[in-house]
């Protein structure tokens, strides 16, 4: 909404990646935080659903175009998630 008009070269929609990671990969980095933290997790009926899903978006146009960057990393993401859940707690 923010972005120069003269720069928009898309008028439908953009694609835009924040991240992608797995249940193990959350897991470790919530461990980071909590070190007696310990998961288990078994795919159900929905994972071939998932798995169909693209490996990646392509949102370099959106870069390009207006600048768009996300804002949080999965390290970032899973401490201020933390922090919250604290809060309510």
């Amino acid at each position: 909404m923010e972005a120069d008009s003269k720069k928009i070269s898309i008028r439908t929609a953009y694609n835009v990646s924040g991240m992608s990671f797995s249940p193990k990969e959350i897991g470790e980095e919530i461990k980071k935080n909590i070190p007696e933290f310990a998961m288990s997790y078994k795919p159900d009926y929905r994972q071939p659903i998932a798995d169909s899903w693209p490996q990646s978006i392509d949102d370099s146009v959106a870069r390009k175009d207006w600048g768009w960057k996300e804002e949080y990393d999965l390290g970032a993401m899973t401490k201020d998630m933390l922090e919250n859940l604290n809060d309510k707690f």
